[in-house]
């Protein structure tokens, strides 16, 4: 029985360093593969701080160049009076078609049949027309710079292809 006893103590032996050498192969195999989620995340997390340090400078330019464009818009609104003076705004009636004309447009719908008292004066000034088109243009401009700065953007975040 001695032997017996011998044997099977070291049956069990074998038994339990084969179960401790499993179980330390799966804590490494898990731990290689918590550190490759790690790295991932690392890699993610990185990526979102450069797309947020590149959207940073794209804002940043967008709100500079509309600053700059909104600065010349109130420039030009300013000038008005220099170039359509009191004399051109009573020489030159805004007919009302011309209003109804700008309005639609404006909206984008469509202007309607015409009318017979399109050709009467508005009682808008000149003046005021050239205030609308100024502020027009200026908002355009903004809407072109808010364009360009998320084309910008979206160029900043296209992944680099491989070399």
């Amino acid at each position: 029985m001695n032997r017996l006893t011998q044997i099977l103590t070291g049956l069990g032996l074998f038994g339990a360093a084969v179960l401790a050498l499993i179980h330390q192969q799966q804590r490494v195999t898990n731990a290689r593969l918590e550190a490759r989620q790690a790295q991932a995340q690392v890699r993610h997390l990185r990526s979102d701080l450069a797309a947020a340090r590149a959207d940073t400078r794209v804002v940043t330019r967008y709100v500079d160049r509309v600053h700059t464009v909104r600065e010349r818009g109130h420039t030009i609104v300013k000038e008005i009076p220099v170039y359509v003076s009191r004399k051109a705004d009573t020489a030159c009636p805004v007919p009302a078609g011309f209003v109804r004309l700008h309005d639609a447009a404006a909206a984008n719908v469509p202007v309607g049949d015409p009318r017979g008292a399109d050709a009467a004066a508005s009682g808008l000034a000149l003046s005021a027309v050239a205030g609308t088109v100024a502020d027009n243009y200026t908002a355009c401009h903004e809407n072109a710079e808010q364009l360009s700065a998320l084309q910008a953007l979206l160029r900043e975040r296209q992944p680099t292809p491989p070399p």
